[in-house]
């Protein structure tokens, strides 16, 4: 027991020895290695204020006052680095040999200012690094400091600005904890890196090859991981600081796309991607230029292959090359469109009317752009696109595709489509159409199934509103089509006719044609066309009214003939008139119209008529009258033509009697 108590009593006396050894230690000698070993790594000086106090927990040093680091000169925002203090944790081999050597700092609730100014310089560029000044030591004077290193630095609960004066942007990171591990000056390093960003979490870590290259002036190898909420990027290459330069291979997970908008201060797109990745080589150059080369982005099912640039001088500006498969953009465009649900045009029941869902085009202003895209097939949605190139350019939240060569529905389009969400939102389109399937265009686009046929189409539209229905509703342009062989469907013209009888008019029912064509206008969501003419194999027909494009509505009068060959030969002309919804259309004969039609048509038969007997007698006598001229007759005053005839026959008859007989 007593060897257990004389144990004890040893250790305590040991303790007291290594206590009273820390507080006899020189504070002034350690904040003057401190300054020493700051000032030779970065060519600023460090300011200790307060007293230096001796500590045993967590480790062996002294803790100081506030401190400060000063920023470049020509800086006028303060400190670089302005803490509440500092501890400082000591070698405790060396301290027994009498030597002070730094193992680890730790900076207390820091303000850390990183700056650019508009001329390109950064205040993280330091002066070529001094040699290091003597020191005195317990081995005697002139003894040379050793390189700056570090075990650990570590920042707790400070806050990190970025300030880009030549961009005007400004970046702050709150809550920041850091740990730096510089074993050797002139060798590797590891930091990592926790903070808030805009109320986002953001974690990193880096290795660096050469700490001394990668600040001082030159590249250096350097491995990043990062985490924004649940994205991930991921860097391989090299880097340097001074000025801020990398280039290497990124492989980025970007699914969580609200956190990374809510970091850089914008709202999130709706319904852009759960997945989206990026990979290829990646560099940024001190213009302040990020350029992707053998880049493959990939958007949930999307594959985009392909270069661009980003400039982040100014508002950002990205241009691009990119080539894909098969692209499935529906989800952002809404899904299925023609409306919200409408009925078919078949005469389905369902709401009928266009989506007043928000349209939200402020993701326009987030940046401007130069892209093109080839694609193999496009998903939008309301409709599918074949073989499709495009052009796209914005420019301050005005969006205009440049459609090179779009195949839908056997069909070609071109011309350019406009987006612009500058002050209201607005949307318009100079199109030329050339062999399109017109019924699954009209279907996708409007639930309309109707008219089935090929042929081409000219439109000019341009329109504005908070919504697709809002848009439709004040509609305004103009444009032409031309349709080959095909048929109307839910009308017979050619029955109807025959039986004026409306029992040929809906489901079963329709038309075969062998050509269309119309013209029209659009004025506040209302189509107008006069001069439409069909043309099919028994009748014809000419039409005239209105196409209500935003109220989805129908006010149309059309106007048929029989041809020769069938029961309307007589030339009947039979007017229908069409009314009602999309989706229930209204068929009407207008009677009235038939019955002028046929009193009409009664009158000039009698006419006609008139006309042939008028004609008929006019040329009787023209046929007598030329008979007596020919046979030399004469009538006597109130003496018919044929009894004149009659007298002359006798006149002769009794002359050549006479002259037979020999008499006078």
């Amino acid at each position: 027991m007593r060897w257990i108590i004389r144990l004890l009593l040893a250790l305590v006396v040991l303790a007291g020895l290594m206590v009273g050894g820390l507080f006899l230690l020189p504070a002034d000698k350690v904040a003057a290695l401190v300054q020493d070993q700051v000032r030779s790594a970065t060519g600023r000086e460090l300011t200790m204020s307060g007293r230096l106090t001796p500590s045993l927990w967590p480790e062996i040093g002294v803790a100081t006052g506030p401190v400060t680091l000063s920023n470049a000169e020509w800086s006028d925002a303060g400190p670089m680095l302005a803490a509440e203090g500092l501890s400082v944790g000591l070698d405790l081999k060396a301290l027994i040999g009498g030597e002070v050597v730094i193992r680890e700092i730790v900076t207390q609730s820091p303000r850390i200012v990183l700056e650019r100014a508009a001329d390109g310089r950064a205040n993280w560029d330091f002066p070529p690094r001094a040699a290091a000044p003597a020191t005195a030591g317990p081995g005697g004077a002139g003894k040379a400091a050793r390189g700056f290193t570090l075990d650990a630095g570590r920042i707790t609960d400070g806050t990190l600005i970025y300030h880009d004066r030549a961009t005007g942007t400004r970046t702050e990171l709150a809550g920041v904890d850091a740990t730096l591990a510089l074993p050797q000056q002139d060798g590797p390093a590891r930091v990592d890196l926790a903070a808030v960003l805009n109320g986002q979490a953001l974690a990193a870590t880096a290795r660096i090859a050469r700490v001394e290259d990668f600040i001082g002036g030159a590249v250096s190898g350097l491995v990043l991981d990062a985490t924004l909420g649940n994205a991930r990027a991921g860097f391989d290459g090299q880097a340097g600081l001074a000025p801020l330069s990398a280039e290497g291979a990124l492989d980025a997970d970007l699914a969580d796309l609200r956190a990374i908008f809510a970091a850089l201060g914008q709202p999130a797109p709706a319904g852009i991607a759960r997945q989206l990745g990026l990979k290829g080589q990646i560099a940024y150059s001190p213009d302040g230029t990020i350029r992707l080369r053998e880049g493959v982005l990939r958007q949930d099912g999307n594959v985009l292959s392909g270069s661009a640039d980003l400039a982040l001088s100014g508002k950002p500006r990205l241009t691009g090359q990119f080539t894909a498969g098969a692209l499935d953009l529906s989800a952002l465009t809404g899904g299925s469109g023609g409306g919200s649900g409408a009925g078919s045009g078949t005469g389905g029941k369902g709401q009928s009317g266009w989506s007043t869902a928000p349209i939200d085009l402020s993701a326009l202003g987030a940046l401007d752009a130069e892209v093109t895209l080839a694609a193999q097939s496009v998903d939008l949605g309301a409709t599918r696109l074949g073989p499709t190139r495009i052009a796209a350019t914005l420019t301050d939240r005005r969006l205009v595709l440049d459609l090179r060569e779009v195949q839908a529905h056997g069909g070609r389009i071109t011309g350019n489509l406009v987006l612009n969400g500058r002050g209201g939102n607005s949307v318009g389109g100079d199109l030329t159409v050339a062999g399109i399937a017109i019924q699954p265009l009209l279907r996708d686009l409007a639930d309309y199934d109707r008219l089935i046929g090929q042929g081409d189409l000219q439109l000019k539209f341009l329109g504005s509103g908070g919504s697709m229905a809002a848009i439709m509703q004040g509609l305004s342009g103009s444009g032409a089509m031309r349709l080959g062989k095909g048929e109307l469907r839910g009308l017979d013209i050619a029955g109807m006719i025959r039986t004026l009888d409306l029992g040929y008019v809906g489901p079963g029912a329709k038309t075969i044609f062998e050509s269309i064509t119309a013209s029209f206008t659009i004025d506040k969501g209302v189509l107008r066309n006069d001069d439409l003419a069909l043309a099919a194999p028994l009748v014809t027909a000419t039409g005239a009214g209105q196409v209500g494009i935003g109220a989805r509505t129908l006010d149309y009068r059309l106007l048929s003939r029989a041809l020769g060959g069938s029961e309307g030969d007589k030339g009947l002309r039979v007017p229908l008139l069409i009314t009602g919804t999309w989706a229930n259309p209204r068929f009407r004969l207008d009677l009235e119209a038939i019955a002028r039609e046929r009193l009409e048509l009664d009158e000039q038969k009698k006419a006609a008529e008139e006309k042939a007997r008028a004609s008929a007698k006019k040329a009787e006598a023209d046929a007598k009258e030329r008979a007596a001229r020919e046979l030399g007759l004469r009538a006597d005053e109130g003496e018919r033509l044929e009894d004149a005839a009659r007298r002359k026959l006798e006149d002769e008859a009794k002359k050549g009697l006479r002259k037979l007989l020999g008499g006078n």
